[in-house]
């Protein structure tokens, strides 16, 4: 049986209650417990225990990250977790220091992870629209993609051996929100990712 961590980075702020990361993170519950899965949560905002965090790591199959993008990176809540947790779990449970060994010192930098065959999603919720991605003629962001802006997300998860699944992304949340179609496609993500023969169940 296949076992999968989620993980909700929310920040709960004033204008932003985080019902729509909520939403996402029940629909995946749902779905993955329809196919099978085990699957733990863990709400950030709610408060974690940084070894039940690291033996969920070790445990899970997939880690799905759930969060909102806040001035363009994770909130600071989620990235305090990731340093509590991530750095504890360096004692060789999650990575073997950072790759690596004194014979040579300045080779494999980052490719010291002990999560080998562990996959990751990314799902994001975003004020940006999508349109404001990949075009070179948009002027923020010049043509990189909702990945090229998670890279971080991506190098951390790399960091300690884990292998990507396609990110998704829930864009012009705040100005013009499509939550109907956002969901739909939320759904669609899912079982083109989860349905895999790689990720089902057996």
């Amino acid at each position: 049986m296949s076992k999968t961590l989620i993980i909700n980075g929310h920040q709960p702020y004033p204008f932003s209650n985080g019902n729509l990361n909520a939403t996402l993170l029940e629909r995946a519950r749902n779905f993955l417990d329809e196919l099978g899965h085990e699957v733990r949560v863990t709400i950030v905002a709610d408060g974690y225990e940084v070894e039940r965090e690291i033996e969920s790591h070790i445990w899970a199959d997939t880690i799905l990250m759930q969060f909102p993008v806040n001035w363009m990176g994770a909130p600071w809540s989620f990235k305090k977790y990731m340093d509590d947790v991530y750095t504890v779990g360096m004692d060789g449970r999650l990575c073997k220091g950072d790759g690596r060994v004194a014979e040579a010192p300045k080779a494999n930098y980052g490719m010291g992870g002990a999560l080998n065959g562990t996959c990751y999603m990314l799902s994001a919720t975003l004020n940006a629209p999508a349109e404001a991605f990949d075009d070179p003629s948009e002027p923020f962001f010049e043509g990189t993609s909702l990945d090229d802006l998670l890279r971080p997300m991506h190098l951390n998860a790399k960091f300690f051996g884990m292998s990507p699944l396609p990110t998704f992304g829930a864009f012009d949340v705040m100005k013009n929100p499509e939550i109907n179609a956002d969901l739909a496609r939320f759904d669609a993500h899912l079982k083109t990712v989860f349905n895999d023969a790689q990720h089902a169940t057996p």
